[in-house]
């Protein structure tokens, strides 16, 4: 044998009890567990790693990540590594960079600065959701990447490259050449396909559009996974929006960072449950995942009227300085509610400035916009028109809007996963970008009893497999890839604060992918064992 992990506490992610065992990898995969007290000899291997007080879990995934670019600017990435995490989950929220012309990526790359940066150190050198793929494969001078990545279709970037930015119904040679792209990128690996219902041009999709591309991600055994069109006013009604519209289509739902946010949603998460349950027991393929934090992350152009964004970045540049334009934002944010804030008319005093891309808006970075426009002497709107328009749209935001409650209820239902929703722009990031999964295992699991320890390992592992259809994953199984974690229970914790959001965890000392150290005595290795993890699409389309 290759490795023998000895004296571990098997976790092993069904959510059964854990156990006593020696593991032993060999050739990237599980080849033996020996449970402690079983007859025969125990495994030995060329390197021994002593486990005892430890335990081994499946690797940590991550289902709604947002390292598109990251993964290829940053060998080391111990901003997911470190936290266990071995596979992500990208091209979330309806926007990045693949399937995409040279028109539709410079849009893309513009909308999105504030997620990713605007690309400038990376070679854009694919167009589809392949290529983007084989570059994942082949980064880094044909190394691959830091950890393991799936891809979901970007549905408002289709629609930006068939339709563009206006607010329309699509027409019929539109809709079919969507199709053909989605369908398309299901064929080259794509594990399902996201949407921003928030965020421009997505929002314009009607369900019908929606439901038509869902028809074309369900042939290919792939997923849904909508940022739906409220998580504030009308939260419940978006939620069972999506519903309706999967069970229409025929395509399994996956709802992403699954929160019930603001003030007129305090309390209401029995009502989601409720909700699934139903659904569930109708025979609805349904899961969600959520981060175990209660502020959101976005950008602050995100909050703006959707009418506000339609024609593209430029257009909305436009607007906020014309006076009249501005002021009608400005009334649609605090008087009416906008729909880029979920309904919900904006409080200043929730909207903590997180990043910012002109170096001389940096004052601006940790403070609410509320306080920045005391010390300035000023409206509210007006220290937001500023950022907006002097940092060209790249301004990136916490909002503080959401319920311990409403958090502790979702986490503890069946189909429930861990998603970072993670960031990792700006000068002070959400923590959950680097905290998630210790955050689960620490705080919620060995703290507060939430979940216990297996079946939030379960949570964070299996579960998310099963969701993406992955046949070898998610288990510490004989046969299975050697994608592993071995974390302390007792001490491991989220390094990672408000504060202090780019600090590591805690209590994690080793993560392997295919057998191989990616995080050895609590340190990144130089090992690139990430690859592309394509769905169950693409073998059929090369069938």
């Amino acid at each position: 044998m290759d490795l023998v992990l000895r004296d571990a506490l098997v976790v092993d992610g069904t959510g059964e009890p854990s156990y006593r065992a020696d593991v032993a990898v060999d050739g990237g995969r599980i080849a033996e567990i020996h449970p402690e007290g079983s007859p025969g000899p125990r495994p030995t291997a060329a390197r021994t790693v002593d486990a005892d007080g430890l335990a081994l879990s499946p690797g940590f995934i991550d289902m709604h990540a947002h390292s598109d670019l990251a993964l290829l600017r940053d060998p080391d990435h111990s901003a997911k590594a470190a936290q266990g995490v071995t596979l992500e989950v990208l091209g979330q929220d309806g926007l990045s960079y693949a399937p995409a012309d040279d028109r539709t990526l410079a849009e893309v790359r513009r909308s999105i600065t504030g997620w990713n940066g605007d690309g400038s150190d990376i070679d854009f050198d694919w167009r589809t959701v392949g290529g983007y793929l084989d570059r994942l494969d082949h980064n880094f001078g044909g190394q691959g990447v830091a950890v393991n990545a799936a891809y979901l279709i970007p549905q408002g970037t289709v629609r930006m490259y068939a339709v563009g930015w206006d607010d329309r119904p699509a027409t019929d040679a539109e809709l079919a050449r969507m199709k053909e792209l989605v369908d398309q990128g299901m064929r080259e690996g794509a594990v399902g396909m996201s949407s921003g219902l928030t965020y421009t041009p997505g929002m314009y999709a009607d369900d019908a559009e929606l439901t038509e591309l869902c028809r074309v991600v369900a042939r290919h055994g792939g997923y849904y996974c909508p940022h739906h069109r409220s998580y504030g006013a009308g939260a419940l009604e978006a939620y069972e929006e999506m519903v309706r519209l999967t069970r229409h289509a025929g395509c399994a739902l996956h709802l992403a960072h699954a929160t019930m946010n603001f003030g007129v949603n305090k309390g209401r998460a029995p009502d989601l449950l409720a909700l699934l349950d139903g659904a569930l027991a109708a025979g609805a393929d349904i899961s969600l995942d959520t981060y175990p934090y209660t502020p959101g992350c976005t950008t602050l152009v995100a909050m703006l009227p959707s009418w506000a964004s339609e024609g593209g970045p430029e257009s909305v540049l436009a607007r906020l300085g014309e006076p009249s334009s501005a002021e009608r934002i400005r009334h649609h944010l605090e008087v009416l509610g906008s729909d880029g804030c979920h309904g919900v008319p904006i409080e200043w005093d929730t909207i903590e400035i997180s990043g910012v891309s002109a170096p001389h808006l940096a004052e601006y970075v940790g403070r609410t916009v509320e306080e920045s426009a005391r010390l300035r002497g000023e409206e509210p709107w007006a220290t937001a028109r500023r950022l907006l328009s002097e940092d060209r749209l790249g301004t990136t935001i916490l909002q503080h809007v959401g319920h311990e409650e409403n958090v502790r209820e979702i986490m503890r239902h069946p189909v429930h996963t861990g998603g970072s929703d993670g960031i990792l722009q700006g000068d002070k990031p959400h923590p959950r970008a680097y905290g998630t999964f210790p955050q689960y295992l620490g705080h919620y699991a060995r703290e507060l009893g939430v979940l216990s320890l297996e079946e939030c390992v379960a949570h964070l592992t299996s579960r998310p497999a099963a969701r993406l259809r992955l046949a070898d994953r998610g288990l510490v199984r004989e046969g299975y890839r050697a994608d592993l974690v071995l974390f302390d229970p007792e001490t491991v914790a989220a390094g990672s604060t408000f504060e202090r959001p780019r600090t590591l965890p805690v209590g994690i000392p080793h993560v392997l992918i295919d057998g191989r150290f990616v995080i050895e005595d609590g340190k990144r290795t130089s090992v690139l064992a990430g690859r592309a993890v394509r769905g169950a699409g693409a073998a059929a389309g090369a069938a």
